[in-house]
């Protein structure tokens, strides 16, 4: 009998950064927080599309550095534990992978602590002299749509997919997989989830996820 490979799906902001998201620790870097967190509450209560967030993002970000990339990176809330669950998920033969609407240029990052794919929006190289293209950001559809991609590469099951979110950014995957955690979530996802958590440790979120194996 061959074995069941389970592939695990992680959200970026709100979920991996604890409270926070990839746009609002780059703007931090730039002295941009005000500007930023306005722009994610038109996002979050006014249904700002996410290309016309990138957009007006990118214009925001005019001056942004690589080195500031990776400050941001490196200075972000981020849940403890990552880097040991995936280890953990690698070692079981199982899969892990971000899907995220932030930058690829910042998502991509994450291959380095053990993720097996990291999907971003499309975002032109550092530093910006090209405008952001619209049909490269991605949508909650589209994580979806990635999700299945990733399906098929690794030779498992949508049904084999758990999921991981806090927002309405991920309701449409939690929507089509059977496992599901919500992690520090809104109330988007209420109703969805197989199961709530609230902390800090992905350990924690992880073990939650195994029980229903």
């Amino acid at each position: 009998m061959a074995t069941l490979r389970r592939l695990h799906l992680f959200d970026l902001d709100g979920t991996l950064i604890r409270g926070s998201a990839a746009a609002v620790e780059i703007s931090r870097q730039l002295g941009l927080s005000a500007e930023i967190a306005e722009l994610e509450r038109e996002f979050l209560s006014q249904g700002l599309e996410p290309g016309d967030f990138a957009v007006r993002a990118r214009e925001l970000w005019t001056e942004l550095t690589a080195e500031q990339v990776t400050a941001a990176f490196e200075g972000a809330p981020w849940m403890t534990g990552i880097r040991e669950v995936w280890a953990d998920i690698r070692a079981r033969g199982d899969y892990c992978a971000v899907i995220s609407l932030s930058p690829d240029f910042f998502v991509s990052r994450l291959l380095d602590w053990g993720a097996h794919a990291a999907h971003g929006s499309r975002w032109p190289a550092l530093p910006f002299t090209d405008p952001v293209d619209r049909t490269g950001i991605l949508t909650p559809a589209a994580k979806v749509k990635i999700a299945n991609s990733l399906c098929a590469e690794f030779g498992v099951r949508m049904d084999d997919c758990v999921a991981y979110g806090d927002s309405m950014s991920d309701a449409e995957i939690f929507a089509v997989v059977p496992r599901s955690v919500a992690v520090n979530a809104d109330h988007h996802l209420s109703g969805l989830a197989t199961h709530m958590y609230t902390g800090g440790d992905l350990r924690e979120v992880y073990e939650l996820a195994r029980l229903q194996q």
